[in-house]
């Protein structure tokens, strides 16, 4: 580039246009009835740096305007100048032409009327792929976000001591299918888990119960034994996983960390308040409390999710689908709420348990949920058919909302699938294998279209609320 300055192009002037390779030259009057445009406003420019801003180089010899974009698309924007209207050809990639037809600021309203219906359908509704494909696309997606954290995780023993010999032990805790020791130890772990549950279950049958020489109950030596061994496992657990963790300061805000705390919690806490009331007589309500806290042993049975792909998967599914979950919930307090009324004005002089609108809401809760206990039952004819219309109503209402927490279950069992394979074919101290199944091109797409979708949202809103205001004054 030679020349120290530049200036705006006279009227009716000749701009010497160098789009990827494909030129053109343009009346400077022809681009001036549309001054908000990228072209157009070139002639507004005094200085280089000016100019520079809206194109990606300039020859101040030649004159020549330089744009490193699409010369596939630009025919459109030179129809454009020419005709004042834009038109979309049915081939075209609705995404790239959008982010096209912004960069040289043109705005969608002068799509003719010939394209704009096709145009804005394609766009809102892309259903070029069907859910599956768009569900498989995220699958792959979220799935490599999960593997690049497993990688981040077990790249930072490298910066540790002993970070290799504390890897293989992080890999062999954590990751229950990752070798013939991580097996082993995953089998006993549910085992023992199994077996404390059992024996909390057999503690409350009388067959199981012994008594003192003043007749109250005691503890079974064999089931002390056995909780006292769960509890020594779990406790050797958490402090080995917590002792040889990537990243000791986030250890517990991992679900599965924070269920093997609580699974032992209620074990110490429980100790220690038979221990204070027994050295202070006042604090005998405190043993109240240790019985309640014997009763929190049961989350034990959530530490089997460790060890189970389907648990894993339902957490996952319950965490992402509070909106099914709130609308399932809304459904069934209307359905409730207007089934007890029914059946309350039809039932309220022959049926003592639907007397009142309290009462009928227990009839119409297991009704709609299709459990019918059946020991409140309507007796009339009229209070029949509220039945059978309740009972339907209970299963469409079921239904709709289940499907699509269903399709997320699916979702996320084979992200899960998918990552355990992964984490099985790893060898960090023999080189990081390939990844199976994983497209990073296909990846860095989806995160790059989303990304410029929700840009192009925004600057489309904005437009249209700065030309609403300027409407309204």
């Amino acid at each position: 580039m030679t020349g120290q300055g530049a200036h705006a192009p006279d009227e009716g002037a000749i701009l010497r246009i160098n789009v990827g390779g494909f030129r053109r030259r343009l009346l400077s009057t022809r681009l001036s009835r549309f001054p908000e445009t990228r072209l157009a406003r070139l002639l507004q420019c005094r200085s280089k740096e000016s100019i520079l801003e809206l194109c990606d180089d300039y020859d101040d010899f030649d004159k020549e305007f330089y744009f490193d974009r699409n010369p596939a698309l630009f025919p459109y924007v030179l129809h454009f100048y020419n005709t004042g209207r834009l038109h979309v050809m049915g081939e075209l990639c609705i995404f790239s032409f959008s982010q096209e037809i912004e960069y040289w600021g043109i705005n969608e309203f002068f799509i003719d009327s010939c394209c704009s219906s096709m145009y804005h359908c394609r766009k809102m509704e892309p259903g070029q792929t069907d859910w599956d494909d768009k569900s498989e696309e995220g699958n792959t997606a979220s799935s490599l976000d999960e593997i690049a954290e497993f990688y981040n995780n077990a790249g930072k023993f490298d910066k540790q001591p002993l970070g290799s010999a504390r890897r293989r032990i992080w890999l062999v805790l954590d990751n229950p299918g990752y070798s013939l020791p991580s097996r082993v130890i995953s089998i006993f772990s549910i085992l023992v888990v199994l077996g404390s549950v059992a024996t909390m279950c057999m503690n409350s049958m009388s067959e199981f119960t012994l008594l003192d020489g003043d007749g109250r109950p005691l503890e079974d030596p064999r089931f002390e034994t056995m909780e006292r061994f769960g509890i020594g496992w779990f406790t050797f657990e958490l402090l080995a996983r917590f002792a040889v963790a990537p990243d000791i300061l986030h250890f517990f805000q991992h679900p599965l960390n924070l269920i093997d705390l609580v699974s032992i919690l209620p074990f110490y806490l429980t100790l220690m308040a038979n221990l204070v009331a027994k050295s202070s007589p006042a604090l005998v309500n405190l043993g109240r409390v240790a019985q309640v806290l014997r009763l929190m042993r049961v989350f034990r049975i959530l530490k089997l999710a460790r060890h189970s792909t389907g648990l894993r998967s339902l957490g996952a599914t319950l965490r992402n689908s509070y909106r099914e979950i709130g609308l399932l919930l809304l459904y069934l307090a209307v359905g409730v709420s207007f089934f007890s009324v029914m059946a309350y004005t039809v039932e309220k002089e022959d049926n003592g348990g639907l007397s009142t609108i309290p009462a009928s809401w227990w009839w119409a809760t297991v009704s709609m949920t299709t459990v019918g206990y059946g020991d409140v039952v309507p007796g009339s004819v009229a209070g029949k058919l509220t039945a059978s219309f309740c009972i339907l109503a209970g299963i469409l209402v079921m239904v709709l909302p289940i499907t699509l927490i269903f399709n997320k279950f699916s979702l996320f069992y084979k992200r899960q699938k998918q990552l355990e394979s992964i984490m099985k074919r790893c060898d960090f101290d023999g080189g990081i294998k390939e990844a199976p199944s994983v497209n990073l091109r296909n990846y860095y797409a989806h995160k790059v279209k989303a990304l410029m979708a929700s840009l192009s949202n925004m600057s489309r809103s904005s437009a249209s609320d700065c030309g609403l205001s300027e409407s309204s004054h």
